[in-house]
């Protein structure tokens, strides 16, 4: 026991970079020919591998995930007043980037089996709060437009989007993925971020990939990305002189953070079988636990196991994640449930009981990249002893 504890005296930590390719040298590209900021060749190369990669004609390199979602609720006409439909279950700035577009974020309960938004949530909300009047889906008893619908593809799981497209195409709802967590996963064959009109993807430290921060807008339509090409480079309209014919942002991702993004994706494949490595370590060494419920993967698509979280069946999270943190494993719980969120009091918000449940007793484990089999072997030997001594 003296030497597994000396083993494993540092941190485990949840999910961080894993830097082990072209990342030094691009870089150095970028610092010796003085294209730091944002014009440069790697940007232009980024967002044309990430098409490639998610199988959609257009990328637009932004400055993170929140700009990039931001940007695609402008671009596809979301307005002040407006509604949109999104995860309950999700990290704030799926809420936080229709606030900025002055919109108000309906909040639509997961489902229990993959904890993923609830289409059918979606469709009584529609179908019993709202009515068609012109070609528009109106909110009755406020009268403000539904204008759009941002499923938010959790953990690295996909959306069961089909539901969802049928709502979107009888509603006349626009469909604003949020994949910000879910870079590589499928549905149905199709990458998240090729099956909706816009989405939203995140470089952020702890994502798949990293740019340290970072985001990219996908889309197949060219007007769409051209706006969004327009919007995120301040709406500039003349190259030399200083013309905006519109209200713009400086989103723009620089060259330096676009090269780490290339040499990171150039990993991905390689990285997603990690993951999936990760995934049978924990599978076998967790699997038949009476305690644990495994993360799930839907049968209708394949997930990137972005952060691998399993569910506590008789334990509230708080207690298991102290444990661990004083074993040096770094674990954390799901977000707060936007309708429970503070910052969003002000909303005659929904019961969403699924959400709350999943709360309380979910808990993401140590997956990084660069995690190794031993690490996985102490993080569930610890998390079996922490099940029996903590009550």
């Amino acid at each position: 026991m003296a030497s597994e504890n000396n083993q494993f005296h540092e941190l485990i930590p949840l999910s961080i970079p894993h830097i082990a390719g072209n990342e030094w040298k691009y870089v150095k590209d970028c610092l010796d020919t003085g294209w730091v900021s944002s014009v440069g060749s790697y940007v232009n190369q980024f967002e044309e591998d990430f098409a490639n990669v998610t199988e959609t004609s257009h990328a637009v390199a932004c400055v993170n995930g929140t700009a990039a979602l931001h940007t695609a609720l402008i671009t596809c006409g979301v307005n002040p007043g407006d509604q949109v439909l999104v995860s309950n279950l999700t990290f704030i700035a799926s809420a936080n980037s229709i606030s900025h577009a002055g919109a108000t974020p309906i909040f639509i309960d997961a489902e229990p089996d993959y904890w993923q938004i609830n289409p059918t949530e979606a469709e009584n909300y529609l179908r019993n709060e709202c009515q068609m009047v012109n070609g528009e889906s109106i909110h009755r008893s406020s009268g403000q437009r539904v204008k759009a619908i941002m499923p938010v593809h959790i953990l690295g799981n996909p959306v069961d989007m089909d539901p969802i497209l049928t709502l979107a195409k009888e509603f006349n709802l626009t469909v604003i993925e949020d994949a910000t967590e879910s870079l590589g996963a499928t549905y149905k064959g199709k990458p998240v971020g090729s099956l909706g009109d816009m989405a939203a993807f995140s470089f952020n430290g702890n994502k798949l990939i990293s740019t340290g921060g970072g985001g990219m807008i996908t889309t197949n339509n060219p007007a769409l990305a051209q706006r969004a090409k327009h919007l995120t480079t301040t709406a500039k309209i003349e190259p030399i002189e200083f013309i905006h014919d519109e209200i713009g942002y400086n989103y723009r991702l620089v060259n330096l953070l676009a090269a780490v993004g290339v040499a990171q994706l150039e990993q991905l494949p390689a990285f997603l079988a990690k993951k999936q490595e990760i995934t049978s370590w924990y599978a076998e060494l967790l699997g038949d636990h009476p305690g644990i419920q495994l993360m799930p993967e839907p049968a209708y698509g394949t997930s990137a196991k972005w952060l691998y979280t399993i569910r506590l069946r008789n334990n509230h999270w708080k207690p298991i994640y102290e444990f661990l943190a004083g074993k040096n494993i770094q674990t954390r719980p799901l977000w707060q449930p936007m309708h429970e969120s503070p910052a969003y009091s002000q909303l005659n918000n929904r019961n969403c009981p699924i959400s709350e449940l999943l709360q309380t007793h979910c808990l993401s484990i140590p997956c990084s990249v660069n995690l190794t089999k031993s690490q996985a072997e102490h993080v569930a030997t610890q998390l079996k002893l922490a099940l029996t001594q903590v009550k």
